[in-house]
């Protein structure tokens, strides 16, 4: 059972260690997190986010269009092992599904690589070629995904920072839904934010929801997961799990010799209905003036 989590070891930069300890919290990280609890928000303020959830990331993408997260490159360094365990022996096309994947930062490295996948995304923008995309609007916490998905039919599915933005009373049935599009023997790739994060801790009073649910600047809403919580959401949607562990970066900027702490929530897993591979973490990449690449407050 500990072999595949030694491998992902080997794939990783020398700055990233995987373990199954969440990051120490400082007194000052335990006084920023009791501060956030003295004003949350109000429960008619959630209810409006969850309302206007679309309306407010239609708006981020608007706003920044395709500048403010860059192309996933590490996608091929850190999934490559679990792809080729995947597809071995296989000489057919197979189905990729990218589940909200806002601009394609995942999906067009992939395509550059020359991938044998026919992809089928939701919310993608329109520059994409439709020999090898098929792109598609919808809610994948609703059933509206199965209109343009058939069950059984997906070799290959993504959830890139995309659980996060969904209100943890949907995170069960929306796993569960995703479970039910994939093959047997299909693999999840899965990444997303850890809890304790350098960005859930830099959180002021007023933008916390509920416990690791929080509320930006612009209305878009973060969840920041941990490994027991991760793992029983999995098991209640039908997920048998390999391994479970966080992975801690450490970022360093060379030019100002300055070294900043990050935490991931990397998750190797494996499912099972069949087989399912999950791979998941939660990144910050902070350069000189400490803004979030793959976040934003």
């Amino acid at each position: 059972m500990a072999a595949p989590a030694l491998q992902l070891v080997e794939m990783c930069e020398e700055n990233e260690e995987f373990t199954d300890t969440a990051i120490q919290l400082t007194d000052d990280n335990l006084s920023q997190l009791l501060l956030q609890n003295t004003r949350k928000v109000s429960e008619f303020k959630a209810a409006l986010l969850e309302k206007d959830a679309k309306k407010n990331w239609d708006l981020f993408y608007k706003r920044n269009e395709t500048r403010f997260f860059k192309d996933r490159h590490w996608t091929m360094r850190e999934f490559q092992e679990l792809l080729n365990h995947h597809v071995d022996g296989q000489t057919s096309q197979r189905t990729l599904f990218e589940i909200g994947c806002g601009v394609g930062n995942f999906i067009f490295p992939l395509i550059e690589e020359k991938l044998n996948f026919h992809v089928v995304a939701c919310d993608l923008s329109p520059l994409y070629s439709s020999n090898c995309i098929h792109v598609f609007q919808c809610d994948i916490t609703t059933e509206d995904v199965f209109d343009e998905v058939k069950p059984n039919s997906i070799d290959i599915g993504t959830l890139i920072f995309v659980l996060s933005a969904i209100h943890p009373d949907k995170f069960v049935s929306t796993l569960k839904r995703i479970f039910t599009l994939l093959k047997p023997g299909g693999l999840l790739l899965f990444r997303d934010y850890g809890l304790y994060d350098m960005a859930q801790l830099r959180f002021k009073a007023g933008h916390k929801i509920d416990e690791n649910f929080y509320m930006r600047q612009d209305g878009t809403r973060v969840y920041y997961f941990s490994v027991d919580y991760l793992k029983q959401l999995l098991i209640e949607a039908g997920f048998e799990i390999l391994v479970n562990c966080y992975v801690h970066r450490r970022t360093v900027n060379k030019k100002e010799n300055i070294d900043i702490q990050s935490l991931l929530n990397g998750f190797p897993q494996d499912w099972k209905s069949s087989s399912i591979s999950l791979y998941i973490e939660g990144e910050i990449n902070a350069d000189l003036s400490f803004e979030v690449s793959g976040d934003h407050n």
